[in-house]
């Protein structure tokens, strides 16, 4: 495994081949973690009990994860992608096995965090290592292709993670990761090459450690906000405040030090900053599909996990797999801007329809809205990734790849933040409003605490308990149970409703925004 540098794609055939292979083999792996958790997440949420940090679980990894796209980037520029990724590997392997073992929903986020400090550095590096084996004219292509493994586990992932946590437990969904983990370790010393870049080899620490703060405490602001205190409460404001100020200082070190891990040269890039601010604003609603799209399948319309993995199939799938024509036309035309705008037009449209899906609204439909959304998505990734790459300077090019997925992690660590805020205080204002007259005179104070969370109707055992509290009530109390879930699934679809909401606003500013955004791309060497 050493780390002999190459000169610029001068790699032979059985490189090329096995650095191929290794990347797949990661990507593939990542895009497991993806299809199956996503599904699993609301269910294994209610299991649990952790209904009320279930924004947390995705929005403290993805922190996690943001800061390390960084970090790695730059590490992955002055070492080598071979070590930075099989660092990263590891890192995930062994978050994955404490996710395996979670005894408690606080545990599963902090093995989700330390999972993600492998999972955020492994799929940015995948596509540096694409920089590295090919020049700029047929990235697009093996780019696009990236998204076969993807694709695979798009068709099969929701599916599979719904049958195993209907039939057999989430946890295995954890422990089939490992095998797959174990062969990235053993093909990415083989396959990947190790391109060095020659000169100073400094870490800037001072960087690292303010834009840390700034992230952490603009999530934890977030969090807070609207749930464990008002929005103008003195703990928020000054959360948000401290990451004010720390932004704007990482910003001016970054302009200040010889090897910055995100250098001012990219963010005074255009196309960057316009790809950036669309993808940013574009989270919301992308999150509001993978985290609370199963939520209201499963919670307000009652349908089983795997029931509804079948119904996501479509949005996954074609968000794969129209990576694929998508790279090919890119490598043979270069023109991008008019995929911008139909993806995110046809994402922005589908969430202002997805407001008025309903409890009583057909399958069909529900199938429908999954397949426009994979349309309107799938071509964003694979245009992001080249026009990124083709925007930046090769000796940036780790910088620029970590860049861009910091922003993508940022976006997803803060939209759930958001979004699970204004969930919570929509289903609080609804159930308050909601519940049967009476109940609040028969019930204890532990009962109705219960009903605060709306785990019952994600978990059959919360279920089955809160349906024997009414039974000690009696025959009045027992008469109210079927109303009293009645108003907890309408206030779920209440939360969720407006979740769907926060997501078609900033889903149509990121149409705007990407509408601006230069025709070509220009970097500076």
């Amino acid at each position: 495994m050493s780390q002999t540098p190459q000169t610029e794609y001068s790699f032979s055939q059985k490189q090329i081949t096995l650095g191929v292979a290794a990347i797949f083999a990661v990507y593939g792996t990542m895009a497991y973690f993806v299809q199956t958790l996503g599904i699993a997440r609301p269910k294994i949420a209610a299991d649990l009990n952790g209904m009320s940090l279930y924004s947390l679980a995705v929005s403290i990894p993805s922190l996690v994860s943001a800061f390390v796209t960084l970090v790695f980037g730059k590490l992955s520029d002055i070492y080598g992608r071979r070590i930075t990724l099989l660092v990263s590997v590891i890192l995930c392997l062994t978050g994955t096995i404490l996710g395996a073992v979670s005894p408690n929903y606080i545990f599963l986020i902090v093995a989700g965090a330390i999972s993600a400090l492998g999972t955020g550095a492994m799929m940015p590096l995948t596509y540096a290592v694409v920089g590295d084996l090919f020049p700029p004219d047929k990235r697009g292509k093996w780019i696009g292709l990236l998204r076969i493994p993807t694709g695979v586990f798009s068709l099969i992932g929701p599916t599979l993670g719904g049958w195993f946590v209907d039939n057999l437990g989430w946890r295995y969904l954890y422990w089939i990761a490992v095998p797959l983990l174990v062969v990235c370790l053993l093909i990415v010393p083989v396959g990947v090459p190790s391109v060095i870049r020659q000169g100073k080899r400094k870490i800037d620490v001072l960087g690292c450690g303010l834009v840390a703060i700034a992230s952490s405490t603009l999530i934890i602001g977030f969090s807070y906000a609207g749930t464990k205190y008002p929005w103008g409460s003195p703990q928020v404001v000054g959360l948000l405040s401290v990451s004010f100020i720390f932004w704007v200082l990482f910003l001016r070190t970054e302009n200040h030090v010889e090897e910055p891990i995100l250098d001012p040269l990219i963010l005074r890039n255009r196309t960057f900053l316009t790809v950036a601010l669309a993808t940013l604003f574009s989270s919301f609603g992308q999150m509001g599909m993978m985290m609370y799209y199963p939520m209201f399948l499963q919670g307000v319309q009652g349908i089983s996990t795997m029931r509804s993995g079948q119904i996501i199939t479509p949005y996954s799938v074609l968000m794969a797999f129209v990576g694929v024509p998508v790279g090919f036309l890119l490598a043979k035309s270069r023109k991008f801007k008019w995929m911008y705008v139909a993806g995110f037009g046809i994402l922005t449209m589908d969430m202002f329809g997805i407001i008025l899906i309903t409890e009583q609204t057909p399958i069909f439909v529900s199938v429908a809205i999954a397949t426009a959304a994979g349309i309107g998505l799938g071509a964003v990734p694979t245009v992001n990734t080249m026009v990124v790459q083709n925007s930046a300077p090769k000796r940036l090019l780790g910088v620029a790849m970590g860049a861009i997925f910091f922003v993508i992690l940022m976006g997803v660590a803060i939209a759930p933040a958001l979004l699970g805020s204004a969930m919570n205080a929509s289903y609080e204002k609804t159930l308050g409003r909601s519940l049967p007259q009476g109940l609040h005179r028969l019930a204890d104070q532990e009962t109705i605490s219960t009903l605060g969370n709306p785990r019952v109707l994600l978990s059959q055992s919360a279920m089955d308990a809160l349906n024997a509290k009414f039974d000690k009530g009696g025959s009045e109390m027992q008469s109210l149970f079927p109303s009293t879930v009645s108003a907890i699934r309408t206030s779920m679809h209440a939360g969720v409703r407006s979740v769907f909401q926060i997501g078609a606003v900033t889903m149509l500013i990121a149409f705007l925004i990407i509408c601006t955004i230069p025709a070509k791309t220009t970097s500076e060497e």
